[in-house]
C-alpha cells in the first residue's frame, strides 16, 4: 500500500510539474492573455442563463429551500427547463478549473512565490467539485424522486418518505456545493489572487480590492452550516462574483493588446539592428 501511494505521489507530482511548466512557458504571451482574458468574461456572462432560465421555471435560487411538496411537483412541471438550465450551470462550474487555473497562473507571474499558484489551483479543484457535486443532484437524484412523488399510485406515507430523503440529500447537497463549492472554496481562491495581485502587481491593484470584496460576501453563506437560513442571498454574492469575473476579464484582454504591442515593437527594433 506504502509502494501505492508513494507512485501515485510521484505521478502526481510529475503531472503538476508538468502542468506548471507548460503555464508558465504560455503565461507571458499575449494570446495567454488573451485567451485568459476571453475565459472569464465567457464565465462571467454564462451564469446568467442559468439563472434566468431556472429563475422562469422554478424561481431559483429562492426555490432552493421549498419544502418537497411544493419543489418536486414544480421540477416535473419543468423538467426540460430545469435540465437545459442546471446542464450549463454545470458546465459553467466544470469551466471554474481552468478560469482559476490560469487566473492564478497570471497574478503571480515569476515574481510571486508559487504557493499562491499552487494553493489557487488546488482550491480551484475543490471548488468545481463541490458545484459539480451539488448540481448532479438536480440532474439525477431529485427528477427520480420528484416522477415517483407525483405518481397517481404513490402512497401518502411514500410521499413522507420521500419527503424526507428530498430534505436530507437538499440540506447534504447544498452544503456540498452552495456553501464549500461556491462560497468557502471560492473565497478563499479570490483570497489567494488578491494577495498575488498585491505581491506581483501584474494587474491594477484595484482588482485585488474588488476580489477581496467579493470574497468577504461569499463567505457570509457560511453561516448556512450552523443553521441560519439566507434564502436568495447566495444570488447576490454570485452576482458580485460575476461582476469580479468580468471586471478582470476585460482588464486582462486589454493587457493582451498592450502585450502584443510591445512584441511587434521588440520585432521592428530587432529588424533595425
Amino acid at each position: 500500500m506504502s509502494i501505492s501511494f508513494l507512485t501515485l505521489t510521484v505521478c502526481e507530482s510529475l503531472w503538476w510539474f508538468g502542468i506548471e511548466n507548460k503555464v508558465n512557458l504560455m503565461s507571458t504571451s499575449s494570446s495567454f492573455y488573451r485567451n485568459t482574458g476571453i475565459l472569464l468574461i465567457v464565465e462571467g456572462l454564462l451564469m446568467f442563463l442559468p439563472v434566468a432560465i431556472l429563475g422562469a421555471a422554478i424561481n431559483w435560487p429562492v426555490s432552493l429551500g421549498d419544502p418537497a411538496n411544493v419543489m418536486l411537483p414544480r421540477l416535473v412541471d419543468n423538467s426540460l427547463a430545469v435540465t437545459i438550465g442546471y446542464s450549463i450551470y454545470l458546465i459553467y462550474s466544470v469551466l471554474f478549473f481552468p478560469v482559476a487555473l490560469l487566473t492564478s497562473q497570471i497574478v503571480t507571474g515569476k515574481q510571486v512565490n508559487r504557493i499562491w499558484f499552487y494553493l489557487g489551483t488546488g482550491l480551484g479543484i475543490a471548488s468545481t467539485i463541490g458545484r459539480t457535486l451539488g448540481i448532479i443532484r438536480w440532474l439525477v437524484a431529485m427528477p427520480a424522486l420528484a416522477k415517483v412523488y407525483v405518481d397517481p399510485a404513490t402512497s401518502d406515507a411514500t410521499k413522507e418518505a420521500i419527503a424526507v430523503v428530498y430534505k436530507a440529500l437538499n440540506d447534504y447537497g447544498g452544503s456540498i456545493g452552495e456553501v464549500l463549492g461556491v462560497s468557502l472554496f471560492t473565497a478563499l481562491w479570490l483570497i489567494t489572487v488578491a494577495i498575488a495581485i498585491r505581491q506581483a502587481r501584474i494587474l491594477p491593484n484595484w482588482i485585488g480590492w474588488f476580489a477581496l470584496v467579493a470574497a468577504s460576501l461569499l463567505l457570509v453563506q457560511l453561516v448556512e452550516l450552523f443553521g441560519v437560513d439566507l434564502g436568495a442571498y447566495i444570488s447576490v454574492s454570485v452576482s458580485m462574483l460575476q461582476i469580479w469575473f468580468l471586471a478582470t476579464g476585460i482588464v486582462i484582454w486589454r493587457r493582451a493588446r498592450t502585450l502584443t504591442q510591445r512584441q511587434m515593437v521588440a520585432v521592428e527594433a530587432s529588424s533595425l539592428q
